[in-house]
């Protein structure tokens, strides 16, 4: 880890360089607030003068060739993977993940990198299509989009921050990145010393360590950057799309969610609560996709809730340091005390509690609530907690209405022993993703990820960010003299 502690400074046009605003940045240890580093933040001048970098070095990017950065790539995977303790332990210590978290983060984030390198042929190749006109060709391309502003946020910021910036290189698009403070090293100092050992030329990807109060909206505004691909709250996403769009740019957004675990009456109880514990508590709960509600068919309930609450009162927390420990602790302050307003609006609503958690330093150990009104506040909250949410429903028919009756549509999953059925109700859930019994966290860098109504716009995975990262080409060419009506 120590390593990466001297990279607590911005990454531009292949150098690093501190900030120059006189106001500094403490990472800290969200387990006990023990400073980590500190940064001097990057100005608004700086990166401007980052974006000026991506932009001369993206016209020569652009025509680099597919063995150049299939070997980028490669290069980039093999610094992962002679680093990887070091790289977890940096993880651990930085995001608050348990050591679980951890691994499957670095491993997705790795899965990122491989599918990346099989995007690098994607550019300048076409194919053809007919033409009604004699002695014409139409050649479809795809060709580089050019500068891609990229925003991460900090729960999973090592994998959140790759799944823009490899496919962006490996399509050859420069990338200015600005990940979330709090975990700038894992979201953006550790990506950036991969791509330097990698080879990659000055200036194709820089990152910046600062926050929007210093720069305002110059990742949303700058003339060059021609997508911005931000992951973060609705409401923040909403000011990024009205921003980015005003401009006329594109937009790549993974927002909120509210995701359902649905359990039908014919489901394997035992079964659904293995996967429901992982799907709320994995992270102390801190992923988009998480489950956040439980919507359980009366007649399997009360047993549903009662295995629940006996694995989740069981589950060992602590520094995550301890790899035996599953619920860490919360990111911050500010977000500790927003599950803790949460917890007590609930209570004062007389919602009742199956298990009441309590507070252990920056540690929240799992909540269950109950019986609780699907269109209530908390229901319609995404609590980004250990909070578990408990709705009953009358029929399966109504499980599937309750799922979709929230703004959000990420993630949601359904439990069933009916196979064809479940496949068939998946499709009725409005969300970008569900998943027939399994829970609703699950990534994969060969789909479509992405969500519906306020989760977003867009989809990563190969090959659907291609679209996103790409600008689609046709050239015709007339082989043959064409005759005109005039």
């Amino acid at each position: 880890m120590k390593q990466y502690l001297e990279l607590n400074k911005s990454f531009i046009n292949g150098e690093w360089v501190e900030g120059l605003s006189s106001n500094s940045y403490n990472i800290l240890n969200p387990y006990d607030d023990s400073v980590i580093t500190t940064v001097k933040l990057a100005t608004k001048e700086q990166t401007q003068e980052a974006f000026e970098a991506a932009q001369q070095a993206q016209k020569k990017w652009a025509k680099s060739s597919v063995e150049e950065r299939k070997a980028v790539i490669r290069k980039a995977l093999e610094y992962f993977k002679e680093n990887k303790e070091a790289i977890l332990e940096t993880m651990v210590v930085e995001t608050g993940s348990t050591y679980i978290k951890a691994e499957m983060e670095y491993q997705i984030t790795l899965d990122e990198l491989v599918e990346a390198e099989k995007m690098t042929e994607e550019i300048y190749t076409y194919r053809e299509v007919p033409s009604p006109i004699e002695g014409k060709t139409n050649r479809i391309y795809r060709l580089p989009l050019g500068v891609i502003s990229s925003i991460s946020p900090f729960n999973f910021p090592l994998f959140l921050s790759m799944r823009t910036i490899a496919p962006a290189i490996a399509l050859g698009n420069a990338v200015v990145h600005k990940p979330d403070l709090k975990t700038g090293l894992t979201g953006g100092s550790i990506i950036a010393a991969a791509f330097e050992y990698a080879g990659l030329p000055k200036g194709v990807l820089n990152v910046i360590l600062t926050n929007s109060r210093e720069i305002g909206d110059e990742m949303l505004t700058n003339p060059h950057a021609k997508l911005v691909s931000f992951t973060g709250s609705t409401e923040a996403g909403k000011h990024v799309g009205a921003v980015a769009g005003g401009a006329l740019k594109r937009v790549a957004l993974e927002l909120g969610g509210n995701s359902p675990f649905v359990v039908l009456s014919d489901a394997d109880v035992d079964r659904a609560v293995d996967a429901a514990i992982f799907g709320k508590y994995l992270h102390q709960g801190q992923i988009c996709m998480i489950v956040n509600r439980f919507i359980v068919h009366k007649d399997l309930y009360d047993e549903f809730v009662q295995k629940f609450v006996e694995r989740a009162k069981d589950l060992p927390y602590g520094d995550p340091r301890n790899r035996e420990n599953v619920i860490g602790p919360i990111i911050d302050q500010r977000q500790l005390e927003k599950a803790l307003k949460v917890i007590e609006e609930a209570k004062a609503e007389g919602i009742p509690l199956a298990l009441e958690g309590k507070r252990v330093g920056n540690i929240l150990t799992p909540y269950v609530f109950v019986d609780v009104d699907n269109d209530s506040k908390l229901a319609q909250t995404e609590v980004f907690a250990p909070i578990a949410i408990m709705i009953k429903a009358e029929t399966d028919e109504q499980a599937i209405e309750l799922a979709n009756e929230t703004e959000y549509g990420l993630s949601s999953a359904i439990f069933t022993s009916d196979l064809e059925k479940g496949t068939e109700l998946a499709l009725e859930i409005d969300s970008g993703m569900t998943h027939v019994n399994d829970q609703t966290v699950n990534l994969q860098s060969n789909t479509p990820f992405g969500g519906t109504k306020e989760s977003g716009l867009g989809r990563f995975g190969n090959p659907w960010i291609v679209e996103e990262f790409t600008v689609t080409k046709w050239v015709s060419v007339q082989h043959q003299y064409r005759k005109f009506p005039f």
